[in-house]
């Protein structure tokens, strides 16, 4: 499995592609369509998927430029999915003071699930507190976070769908996996979890 991470994206929001053999797929959606596409030339890869761990404006900066151009589904959790067309919920509002919006996610995903891309497996943590359907994405001892947990801290929970008594609970619930996971979070830098989830409790 390859990672990189195309950032710098929009508003400082890490957008990650990941590359198994010749399949790939993307996490969160900040970068530019000619970031993405130079970084799937290079790993000479087939992008199969979009996959957003929440709904945040700026995880889904570049959604339906990238879904135009390269022809993939969007996948999204479910209690996010009302967020993509809806200005005020995913908070582009709140920060520029007017509309945008963006298509409706193609599939929707829940807790547990086990998304396969080809070469690809990745599980789903549900773990609200960000947003309502902020969500990890898990796969051969690395977890893709979002907003839920970052190097060093972890995302606010005062934007539409956020709960501080969520996010704690899903924070205390990621001390059952295992520490040695390594963290990319959806800003900054990754980490082990074990020392992200050590500089908060």
């Amino acid at each position: 499995m390859n990672i990189l991470d195309l950032y710098p994206g929009g508003f400082a929001s890490c957008c990650y592609l990941l590359t198994e053999g010749a399949d790939a797929v993307l996490i969160d959606c900040s970068a530019p369509e000619a970031a993405v596409a130079a970084a799937l030339q290079e790993q000479h890869a087939t992008l199969r998927a979009i996959l957003c761990t929440h709904g945040h404006f700026d995880h889904i900066l570049t959604a339906d430029a990238l879904r135009e151009r390269f022809a993939v589904p969007l996948y999204l959790h479910e209690a996010d999915a009302e967020m993509l067309t809806d200005s005020n919920k995913n908070a582009f509002t709140t920060f520029f003071g007017y509309s945008k919006e963006w298509r409706p996610a193609e599939h929707i995903f829940a807790d547990g699930d086990l998304l396969r891309f080809g070469a690809i497996s990745l599980t789903v943590r549900h773990t609200p507190g960000h947003s309502m359907g902020s969500s990890l994405l898990l796969g051969n001892g690395v977890a893709f976070t979002g907003d839920t947990i970052f190097a060093n801290g972890f995302g606010r929970a005062d934007l539409y769908g956020g709960s501080q008594a969520d996010l704690y609970r899903s924070l205390r619930a990621l001390q059952a996996l295992p520490r040695g996971t390594i963290i990319y979070p959806g800003h900054g830098e990754s980490a082990t979890l074990g020392d992200a989830l050590d500089r908060i409790f």
